[in-house]
């Protein structure tokens, strides 16, 4: 099975894979056309970083277009009082006593140091479906969980400043 992706996932993949194409592309080609007039390729610099650099575009379209052909796509949609992809949730952290917030997103937009959490991350997991109030546990490992409180749902929107994870 494929990754799991939203409607809006799927157009900001194939935003970048047409931006990708049409101008990355063009001046990769000729970067690198400009760097091979300088002469001597065994010592031009310029010329293996222009052609890094072309090679890391294409490949990055190749690793685009092959994740939208196995895609799944899934419902942004959830009940008004249950957590749901892009809900921003505020948790109560039992074992640290503070409050933390998170938004769930799909694993190809998740980064833990903006607050953006996976529904495929143990927290993401745990807590999708659940209501306010209620008390989950978050199971890291087979030796180790750790308990939070749903406090707050937030029912939020993808962000269109919301990045689609490198590789």
């Amino acid at each position: 099975m494929g990754e799991r992706l939203t409607k809006h996932d799927v157009e900001k993949i194939e935003k970048e894979i047409e931006y990708r194409k049409l101008v990355v592309r063009k001046d990769a080609i000729e970067a690198v056309k400009e760097a091979r007039a300088q002469g001597d390729l065994s010592e031009n610099f310029e010329y293996y970083a222009a052609k890094k650099e072309k090679n890391q575009n294409e490949s990055r379209i190749r690793y685009l277009e092959r994740m939208l052909k196995t895609a799944v796509v899934i419902s942004e949609e959830s009940k008004e009082d249950e957590v749901g992809l892009n809900n921003t949730v505020t948790l109560y952290m039992e074992d640290d006593d503070e409050e933390e917030i998170y938004r769930l997103v799909t694993s190809i937009r998740g980064n833990s140091l903006s607050g953006l959490i996976s529904t495929e991350s143990p927290i993401g997991k745990a807590i999708l479906g659940h209501k306010v109030g209620d008390r989950v546990e978050i199971k890291v490992s087979d030796d180790f969980s750790y308990y939070v409180v749903i406090r707050k749902i937030d029912k939020t929107e993808s962000e269109a400043d919301d990045k689609i994870r490198g590789f």
